[in-house]
């Protein structure tokens, strides 16, 4: 599952109404756009943590000229190493991160419910949009399948495909 950056502020703003309108948040009027704030931090620094561990295992593939095939496998290990979740385990990190930072934020009056009730309510926002953006991440995927992923070719392929596609779609492209 991937998260691109367009999606951030809509995501943001659906988890906290989400959140207050089953009642797990209590937060006041004036103080929503706060929070959902609060929230989009989470979710861009989730985004700039992933690009950062996808740059180092592209520098461990070039440095130790490993095939660009290796990828994937190097990430899962940086990721791991970080204790920061990847693919299948991103939403339930995301859940995680975003429940700590409601907890300590000074915008939201009340949390109420345990974690996993909490889990409850966020799993299903996040999956709906990181599942949208994994169908686009997909269908980029599946045209440029003729290069090989990791490499520098592959990469400008992949946003440039990936713009057309959010252009034509009339999705945000940042």
């Amino acid at each position: 599952m991937r998260l691109f950056s367009g999606k951030v502020p809509p995501l943001a703003n659906e988890v906290v109404q989400t959140l207050i309108a089953s009642g797990s948040i209590e937060v006041t009027a004036e103080e929503v756009p706060e929070v959902v704030l609060d929230v989009e931090s989470v979710l861009k620094e989730y985004i700039r943590a992933e690009r950062e561990i996808t740059d180092q295992a592209r520098d461990i593939i070039a440095t130790q000229k490993r095939s660009h095939s290796d990828l994937k496998k190097i990430r899962a290990q940086i990721a791991r190493e970080r204790s920061f979740g990847i693919d299948e385990e991103a939403i339930e990190y995301l859940i995680t991160q975003i429940i700590e930072a409601l907890i300590h934020s000074r915008h939201v009056e009340e949390v109420y419910g345990m974690d996993n009730d909490l889990a409850v309510h966020l799993g299903p926002v996040l999956r709906k949009h990181l599942a949208a953006d994994e169908e686009l991440d997909s269908e980029v995927r599946r045209r440029i399948r003729n290069l090989q992923e990791g490499t520098s070719t592959w990469d400008i392929q992949y946003r440039k495909v990936m713009e057309e596609l959010r252009r034509s779609r009339r999705l945000d492209p940042n």
